[in-house]
């Protein structure tokens, strides 16, 4: 069965597999969230790359981390302590993982734990050990109350060479949860601050849903450009609108004009205007434009 993060009851063992950190940050970050939110110890055992991107959604999802509310650990570092010769030693295990989740069930609280060291066991393709952990943490669930989120990279698993072994890592869990699309919406005034704060508002949304890099980057010269293009060639109030499903994320700008803006030919490279719709097209995946009763609605996607 497939439910969404905050269908994640007392108990369960759900798995989710990503294709993008960004979905990654939105499903787990979302179960731990809710978690907390809902008075329970959220424990997190992580990359050190994921560990702050859950930080930072955390934060902006108002959860006090320095609380004692977030148990966070280094996935590599805590794997490393019950795994021997290629094999998880059980034993080792039930102290260092069992310790650590009955001390959190001691505060009477709920427990909602969150681990990515079967992805470090997998990616590593010691992907027998990867389902001795899995198997590990369902015989603790037996002895203490907790629910627990895994996740696996969508690339990691696939192939035909893994089929049976991913088939014994599903039926290990309860069920697969799928990430929820992020989507918000802005309005802004024609004027000539309106793209750079479009800009910061795409940054403060997209980087605590963890996108970075390359494809943070040119998510903000899109919207720079397509905002600018509102103010400068609309000359009219506008809406931007921000969509990410899966890998794709989708950046629309609706203005309140009906004139089409093409891609132009720049003869010099010291032209004071002209390249904006150039560069969204080189930036883009995909891109167009919508005729409304009232206007249109400038669209750009970017993928991986």
């Amino acid at each position: 069965s497939v439910i969404e993060h905050n269908a994640v009851d007392a108990g369960h063992h759900v798995v989710q597999f990503y294709e993008t950190d960004a979905e990654l940050i939105a499903g787990a970050g979302g179960y731990l969230a809710d978690g907390a939110h809902a008075g329970a110890v959220a424990i997190v055992i992580a990359t050190e790359a994921h560990r702050k991107a859950f930080e930072g959604y955390l934060r902006d999802a108002d959860v006090d981390i320095a609380a004692g509310t977030v148990v966070s650990l280094d996935a590599a570092a805590t794997l490393a302590l019950f795994t021997r010769d290629g094999g998880v030693d059980g034993d080792a295990f039930f102290e260092v993982i069992g310790s650590l989740v009955r001390a959190a069930a001691a505060t009477g609280r709920p427990v909602c734990a969150y681990g990515e060291m079967v992805a470090l066991l997998w990616e590593a393709g010691d992907v027998i050990a990867a389902i001795e952990l899995e198997t590990l943490w369902n015989e603790l669930a037996t002895e203490v109350p907790f629910s627990l989120y895994c996740a696996y990279r969508t690339e990691s698993v696939a192939g035909h060479e893994h089929a049976d072994a991913l088939q014994q890592v599903r039926h290990l869990h309860d069920a697969a949860v799928s990430a929820p699309p992020l989507e918000t919406t802005w309005r802004f005034a024609a004027e000539v601050s309106a793209p750079a704060a479009a800009r910061r508002l795409l940054t403060d949304t997209l980087r605590p849903a963890g996108y970075d890099g390359d494809l943070l980057d040119d998510a903000r010269l899109l919207i720079s450009e397509l905002a600018a293009n509102a103010v400068v060639h609309a000359r009219s109030p506008f809406t931007v609108s921000v969509h990410s499903r899966n890998s794709t994320l989708r950046i629309l700008v609706r203005d309140e004009s009906r004139v089409v803006p093409t891609v132009r030919e720049v003869s010099s490279e010291t032209a004071p205007s002209g390249r904006g719709m150039q560069l969204v097209a080189t930036l883009a995946t995909r891109w167009g434009v919508d005729l409304t009763s009232d206007g249109k609605v400038v669209w750009a996607e970017l993928g991986r």
